[in-house]
């Protein structure tokens, strides 16, 4: 294990108040750490102005993306282990039975977790809401927009596999993730909604003069799905997440999560030089860090070989686009858990 440094935690909470004071988000937390190491919270800003506290390690962010990687990936790993799923089987199998031609059926869920199936990129539900066919089905059937195996960021490919765990399990993706947090000690992980109250972080304000979304997923798609969704629609906290992190880097990598985690850290494809697709993960620092963002201006980054880990929780996206403003943070974060 190589513990977070005083100057290293110094130099996070430096960068994080610095893109806090620039307007980028109102407010973030930032937790810290090793297996062996008391986790490092640091905070910066508010939740958001209209609520006036400091936000802490137990503050509710809406995940976005990052759903992806603490309740999809993991529910995917489960039923591979429990040998309901193959990966490269295409998900059309794991789910309910399609007549005639499926193209965009036809991804492995190899390809859906690697973002490489060739499905369309633009991802708009509301566009089927005078549909009379079920969601997978109206999925499935579109045309593939690129060629299979060519890398590109696909939301609807986790919507998919989505629905393909609801239909193995015969049961609701959240309850699902909700036994699968709970044995994890996630207790304050959930899909949404979440309720507006003083502990949850708003995010975008919409339009002038409506109301701010707050406690519902920011992602449309997500909110257009009640709240839950394979791409989409987790809330946590900073303190769940730092949990969720020490339970990959603890577990075996010859079983359970951890042989997935080992497995899902191979690379797939080539996102840009230095920079790999996993089995869902990003890979980078010369392979060893794996990381996943969400929209909304969340992050998580492991490294299994350091056995360090860093939850980036802000509610960046309360002003408009994030990914930008807050980029001196993540990249600091990445540099940070690259140390071998």
């Amino acid at each position: 294990m190589i513990a977070i440094t005083d100057a290293e935690a110094a130099r996070l909470h430096e960068n994080l108040t610095a893109v806090v004071d620039d307007g980028a988000a109102p407010g973030g937390v930032i937790v810290c750490g090793t297996l062996d190491q008391q986790p490092r919270v640091l905070t910066a800003g508010v939740i958001a102005p209209e609520l006036g506290d400091a936000p802490d390690e137990t503050t509710v962010y809406d995940l976005a993306s990052l759903t992806k990687v603490v309740a999809t990936w993991p529910m995917v790993g489960q039923a591979i282990m429990e040998g309901r799923v193959e990966l490269d089987v295409p998900v059309r199998d794991y789910l309910p039975p399609m007549p005639g031609k499926a193209p965009s059926g036809e991804a492995t869920v190899r390809q859906l977790l690697t973002h490489t199936g060739g499905l369309r990129a633009s991802t708009r539900l509301d566009q089927y809401r005078e549909a009379t066919a079920p969601l997978h089905e109206l999925l499935c059937r579109e045309p593939l927009e690129g060629a299979p195996g060519e890398h590109r960021y696909i939301n609807r490919g986790y919507i998919l596999l989505g629905l393909a765990l609801t239909h193995l399990y015969r049961r609701p993706l959240d309850e699902i993730a909700a036994d699968m947090w709970r044995g994890m000690g996630m207790r304050a992980t959930q899909f949404g909604p979440v309720g507006r109250r003083a502990d949850v972080a708003p995010t975008e304000q919409r339009l002038p003069g409506a109301p701010r979304i707050w406690g519902a997923a920011h992602d449309e798609n997500a909110a257009l799905l009640g709240g839950v969704a394979g791409h989409a629609g987790v809330f946590s906290t900073a303190a769940d997440l730092a949990t969720y992190a020490q339970q990959l880097l603890r577990t075996a990598p010859e079983n359970g999560l951890g042989a997935w985690l080992r497995t899902s850290l191979k690379p797939q494809a080539t996102i840009e030089p230095g920079i790999e697709r996993g089995l869902s993960w990003i890979i980078a620092g010369g392979q060893q860090v794996a990381y996943h963002h969400g929209w909304t201006g969340t992050s998580l980054y492991l490294a299994p070989a350091s056995g360090r880990y860093l939850v980036l929780c802000t509610n960046a996206v309360y002003g408009g686009a994030a990914r930008t403003r807050i980029r001196p943070v993540r990249d600091l974060a990445l540099k940070t858990l690259s140390v071998t």
